[in-house]
């Protein structure tokens, strides 16, 4: 009887003891399990703050002018040598420096408030555009009043050429200028190439020089009229 019972009671405490090693078996994978699940949680979480903040300095750097391309200045000479075309049926090419060499001139595309007041200093107001795509220059000249040319070798958007691809987008400034020039009743098309930046000239007569050059530095980016003024009264017109 003694015997019968030391011996189930070792036989018990051989499976207790296989069943707790089992259970502490579990527990560590259980708990291991968890840890991982929990450090891959950790991972995620990290990985998406850091998503988050490269957003936020993307957007940041987008709204300065940090990754905007310095313009390179243009030089009278550049700009006397450049070729445009006259628009319409007969068709003429000529050197840019006839329409400066006698009264000066501004060229600008979106300055056609100023023509009373370059009229009466005797200056002509002048756009040059890049391309002539389908009825864009002919939807443009309802909101310009000066003569049209084509400069198709871009000579007045250089000597070094810059563009504004779709980082211009979460620019502020450039959705407001959107706004500014929707409210004004320009409309926009999808043809054409449309990431080339402008700017704005007032050139004096002869050999005088560029008296003003501004560069847009981003879309919709306007000159101030006041400054194309007071340029435009410096201009000696040449007899």
């Amino acid at each position: 009887m003694g015997e019968t019972t030391c011996r189930l009671v070792g036989f018990d405490i051989r499976r207790a003891a296989c069943v707790y090693e089992q259970l502490s078996t579990w527990f560590i994978f259980l708990l291991s399990f968890i840890l991982e699940g929990e450090l891959l949680a950790m991972g995620m979480w990290s990985l998406g703050l850091g998503a988050v903040g490269a957003a936020i300095a993307g957007i940041f750097l987008a709204n300065t002018d940090f990754c905007l391309t310095k313009p390179a200045p243009a030089t009278l000479e550049y700009l006397d040598n450049a070729e445009l075309k006259t628009i319409g049926d007969d068709e003429k090419t000529f050197k840019a420096r006839t329409l400066w060499e006698k009264s000066g001139a501004v060229e600008a595309t979106g300055l056609s408030s100023l023509k009373p007041q370059l009229e009466e200093l005797g200056v002509p107001l002048y756009a040059v555009v890049k391309e002539n795509t389908g009825a864009e220059i002919q939807d443009f000249r309802a909101h310009f009043a000066g003569d049209i040319f084509l400069d198709e070798q871009q000579s007045f958007y250089g000597p070094q050429q810059r563009k504004m691809g779709g980082l211009g987008f979460i620019r502020l400034g450039v959705w407001q200028n959107f706004l500014r020039a929707w409210k004004a009743g320009y409309q926009g098309n999808m043809n054409g190439e449309g990431f080339v930046l402008g700017g704005v000239f007032v050139i004096g007569a002869g050999e005088q020089g560029i008296l003003l050059e501004h560069r847009e530095k981003e879309f919709g980016n306007i000159v101030d009229n006041a400054a194309v003024l007071d340029a435009a009264k410096k201009i000696k017109k040449e007899e």
